[in-house]
Order: C-alpha cells, then sequence, then structure tokens
C-alpha cells in the first residue's frame, strides 16, 4: 500500500471496507497527521514554519499567502488540495480522505466541519465507509460552525450561512442556510 494507490482508491469513491488493506493504511495516515496538527495546535509558529507543516501535512506545495489561526484538525491530512490566499480560521475539521478542493480566495470560519465520508446505511456494514470529494470553487465564504458534507460542491463566490449543514451542491455567487442548507439569495458581483 502506498499514498499513490490510497488517492486513486478514494478518487474511485468505492466503498472501504472495515479492516481492510486500505482501511488499514488510513490508520497509519491518521496517525501522522496526529503528530504533524500536534505541533501546529501547541506552538507558536512562524508564516514559514506554518507553510512547512501543512505542507508535510498534505504532501503538496502550500502558497505562501495560506493563513491558519490554530487550532487545526485533520484524521488525514494527504487528501487537502490549497489553492491561493486561501484562510482557515480557528477549530477547522477537515476529514479529506475523500478529498478536498478548495480553490483561491476562499474563507473558513471557526470550527467549519468538512467531511467526505459515510458509514455505510447498511447495520451489518455499518463500519465501512464511502468516501467522496468537497469541492469549494473560488472566493467562496464559508461561515462559523458550518458543515459540508461529502460529494457537495461550492460554486464560485457563494457563501455558506453560520451553522449552515450542505449536503447538496449550491450554485455560484448563492447564499444558502440552514439545517439542511437551502437557497436564500442571489449574490450581486460588484
Amino acid at each position: 500500500m502506498n499514498l499513490e494507490y490510497f488517492l486513486e482508491y478514494m478518487a474511485s469513491k468505492k466503498e472501504i471496507i472495515a479492516g481492510s488493506e486500505i482501511h488499514q493504511y488510513m490508520h497509519l495516515l491518521a496517525l501522522e497527521a496526529q503528530k504533524i496538527t500536534a505541533k501546529i495546535n501547541t506552538s507558536y509558529l512562524s508564516k514559514k514554519e506554518l507553510i512547512n507543516l501543512m505542507e508535510q501535512l498534505t504532501s503538496t506545495k502550500i502558497d505562501e499567502s495560506f493563513s491558519l489561526f490554530p487550532p487545526f484538525y485533520t484524521d488525514c491530512g494527504k487528501n487537502i488540495h490549497i489553492g491561493k490566499n486561501v484562510f482557515f480560521n480557528s477549530g477547522v475539521k477537515i476529514q479529506d480522505q475523500g478529498g478536498v478542493f478548495i480553490d483561491d480566495g476562499v474563507l473558513i470560519g471557526h470550527n467549519v466541519v468538512l467531511a467526505t465520508l459515510d458509514h455505510s446505511l447498511n447495520p451489518n456494514k455499518r463500519h465501512n465507509m464511502l468516501p467522496s470529494p468537497i469541492k469549494i470553487g473560488k472566493n467562496v465564504w464559508i461561515g462559523a460552525n458550518a458543515t459540508i458534507c461529502k460529494g457537495v460542491t461550492i460554486g464560485d463566490g457563494a457563501i455558506i450561512a453560520a451553522g449552515a449543514v450542505v449536503t447538496k451542491d449550491v450554485a455560484k455567487n448563492t447564499l444558502v442556510g440552514g439545517v439542511p442548507a437551502k437557497f436564500i439569495k442571489n449574490l450581486e458581483e460588484e
């Protein structure tokens, strides 16, 4: 098992069988993520040190414009993809096994949850998981305490109201809110 195979498997959206080799590899990645996020969350870091740790966590290049207020949590890290001028406020939690793609200019508020896995609805397979990516477009603002569920795409310029639970795609330049999140209004571009 290696990271490349793991990421390909997650992109396939195939069921993750509890106890399988892929499931066990997820646990190894979670342990690595815990080590790195512990460093992020328990000491003062310069911007350069923070970027370095995020690059270790994601195994990707992170632009110098990225900013994060700790604490930050993830149980994988290797399937987070971050654009330029992205900001994570304190308490952001990302379950990224299924893939989280964050485009340029995104603002993510306090205690936002991005969750790319669901458990099987079949009670006899409840420990199995189903991955699906979250895609966040350019200049999206996700308000505090919102939850974005697996498989959701958020269009460019959209706003997710504080406390919303987003279970369906969000059109560009719209405001959604509520539980589950529903369309509130179109946003004007100036």
